[in-house]
């Protein structure tokens, strides 16, 4: 079994879905991991000395930085690991139907707040005692087709590909990793994060036999939230040292047609 036994975590989206999934694998596996979430934290996370749970909005000006700052006043200065996890869905619309309001919302909850934590975690990082770090982004399918999501989606997981790849070459000479895994349809709970009435049924037409080759959308038979963050504590991992600037898809194949 791997061990992240002294690996100061933040996750994001620690509540629900891969993140909650991520947050528990990884206290397991010995990790002392800072949680955040828009959402309060959940009864199933039992209170833990090797865990601290930050509710606000990562999209509040400051609040990147204020997480990581919070992280090192309570558990030291050295941080690990960054987990982003936390990400929104769009209702399958295309660039004519979109509304720009829920175009910047899912571009700055999946690309520019991964970014910008990444930038406040890689400061400190490259400053520490014994310099490196790691971050592992969630991608997803739709940060490899064009053809299963909403533009805003789409866009926004293309764009965390990007800034992984960038990240983990300009820094790779410095002890810092950074990959990314790109999930295909999971039991998440995603969805809620979308407005049901406001779908684009037409632009949601075109993707749904592209989405039928991979899910039958029964929850009893989708991927668990489990199993992204197996692959998560791997990477994050002494395991996946030599591991850096990866796309890593778990989507039952879903991603070679």
């Amino acid at each position: 079994m791997i061990s992240l036994t002294n690996k100061t975590s933040i996750i994001t989206g620690t509540s629900s879905g891969m993140g909650l999934a991520a947050t528990q694998l990884f206290l397991k596996l010995g990790a002392t991991v800072y949680g955040v979430d828009i959402s309060p934290v959940p009864s199933t996370l039992p209170t833990h000395d090797r865990f601290h749970f930050h509710q606000l909005d990562l999209r509040d000006k400051g609040s990147p930085a204020a997480v990581v700052h919070a992280c090192q006043r309570t558990f030291g200065p050295r941080i690990d690991v960054l987990l982003n996890v936390a990400g929104v869905m769009d209702g399958f619309h295309s660039v004519d139907s979109m509304d720009p309001a829920a175009w910047e919302r899912v571009l700055a909850v999946n690309l520019t707040v991964p970014a910008l934590l990444a930038g406040e975690v890689v400061r400190v990082f490259r400053q520490q005692q014994q310099p490196g770090g790691n971050i592992v982004n969630v991608s997803s399918r739709a940060g490899l087709s064009g053809a299963v999501a909403g533009a805003a989606y789409t866009a926004s997981k293309h764009g965390l590909i990007g800034l992984t790849r960038n990240i983990a070459w300009r820094f790779h000479k410095e002890g810092i990793r950074c990959n990314a895994i790109c999930p295909g349809g999971f039991n998440t709970g995603i969805m809620h994060s979308v407005d049901m009435s406001r779908l684009d049924q037409a632009a949601l037409e075109t993707v749904m036999p592209v989405q039928a080759l991979h899910s039958t959308g029964d929850l009893k038979t989708m991927p668990q939230p489990g199993e992204a963050a197996n692959l998560m504590a791997f990477l994050a991992s002494d395991a996946a040292k030599e591991i850096n600037g990866a796309i890593v898809p778990i989507d039952r194949a879903w991603g070679t047609i």
